[in-house]
């Protein structure tokens, strides 16, 4: 595969430094009208066998970071359930064909994961569906810019955590019983989590809130075998950036302020999953491991 994550190359390069137009989806956005196409992987993961016969759930699988997460997961041998809204399902057939040609399991769950019911059945349609469950990867996640906190609904404030923090317990906690010793759970925060745009407030302090999560439960969960950690995304070009997850007047300069002047890919974040999700990363628990281009954090 040209491009693969094996070959030698310079990443300042690898991947061309976007100017996106200024252009606006309404939430939720979709990867299949996103100007420039964002890369998954779709023709560049290579797959070695490394999650062989494993069992995954992946949140907001549709697009973004959580389809490349589930194109190379397939790759690596693991079944997929893929967890996104119905009005996503454009996106989230493709993914799923390209999931299919790696010759897995594929079940495609649809459903509003801020419902606890849904969030609930959502795990015992993944269980049924693949016949267990190892690797859980609370993906999905909400962000819209509010320029001042005065002008902030708490309608927002609200779904904001009920989308990045109450689905990620809800699903968490209902899969807690059906996963044996070596599985893993990765979370997804951000680097909002350390340097909180002023216009993501809410949606910072849910990933702030993701971080905790992860090392508590990594702490009480490590002695039954079960390893929790986390990945925290820079600037990564999806289609939550045009749904006014920024400002429409920012996106032509969306992640060149990186040291290594672009926005990411969501193929640059997969490795890291696959690495946590790994028998090879057994001795790494509460870790979150940033994926930012190299912007500083704690």
């Amino acid at each position: 595969m040209a491009n693969d994550q094996y070959v030698f190359q310079n990443p300042v390069t690898r991947f061309e430094s976007i100017s996106p137009d200024e252009q606006d989806q309404p939430e939720p956005a979709l990867d299949a009208e996103l100007t420039p196409k964002a890369d998954h992987g779709e023709e560049s993961y290579r797959g070695t066998g490394r999650l062989q016969g494993r069992k995954a759930l992946v949140t907001g699988a549709d697009s973004g970071i959580g389809a490349a997460v589930a194109i190379a997961f397939a790759r690596e041998g693991a079944d997929v359930a893929m967890s996104y809204l119905e009005s996503e399902k454009e996106d989230a057939d493709r993914i799923a064909g390209f999931l299919r040609d790696a010759g897995v399991t594929v079940v495609q769950l649809p459903g509003d994961i801020t419902d606890k019911a849904f969030a609930q059945e959502l795990v015992s349609g993944a269980v049924d569906g693949l016949g267990g469950l190892d690797i859980l990867v609370n993906n999905a996640g909400k962000q819209i810019f509010t320029e001042n906190l005065t002008d902030l609904p708490d309608e927002q404030f609200d779904e904001t955590f009920k989308t990045n923090v109450y689905a990620m317990f809800w699903i968490t906690k209902a899969a807690l019983p059906h996963l044996p010793a070596g599985s893993t759970i990765i979370n997804t925060t951000s680097i909002e989590a350390y340097q909180p745009a002023p216009i993501l407030i809410d949606y910072a302090s849910t990933k702030a809130t993701i971080n905790a999560f992860t090392k508590g439960l990594s702490q009480q969960l490590a002695p039954k075998g079960i390893r929790v950690n986390a990945v925290a995304p820079g600037p990564i070009w999806t289609p939550l950036q045009v749904s006014d997850g920024q400002p429409k007047d920012a996106l032509p300069e969306f992640g060149k302020s990186t040291p290594l002047g672009r926005a990411g890919q969501p193929t640059e974040l997969a490795p890291a999953y696959v690495f946590l999700a790994s028998p090879e990363s057994s001795y790494v628990i509460g870790e979150t491991l940033n994926v930012n281009g190299g912007m500083p954090t704690p």
